[in-house]
């Protein structure tokens, strides 16, 4: 009933500005800062595992390297480095 009567009053266009700011502005919070980041490493880097890594990794069956299906945990501190450091250059396939 309150809204009846503000919307007869007049007041739908500054009730329409102020719930589109204070959108707009809990957007731009959230992007400015609160989601993750994305940084990138050179290729003549290798990096080591944080806590919790969890991924797909290929292995070498039969001369190939073969994708999981499954994610794999791997344990903290394990370096990974790039195809640059390892003497490769079989095809990777994906299941």
């Amino acid at each position: 009933m309150h809204y009846l009567k503000e919307l007869k009053q007049g007041r739908l266009p500054l009730m329409l500005i102020l719930i589109v700011t204070v959108f707009a502005v809990l957007v731009l919070g959230l992007m400015s800062g609160c989601g993750s980041r994305t940084v990138f490493i050179p290729e003549d880097s290798p990096i080591r595992l944080g806590p919790n890594s969890s991924v797909r990794v290929y292995t070498l069956q039969q001369g190939q390297w073969i994708l999981s299906n499954h994610q794999v945990h791997l344990p903290e501190g394990w370096y990974c480095v790039p195809p640059s450091f390892v003497n490769d250059n079989r095809e990777l396939i994906k299941k």
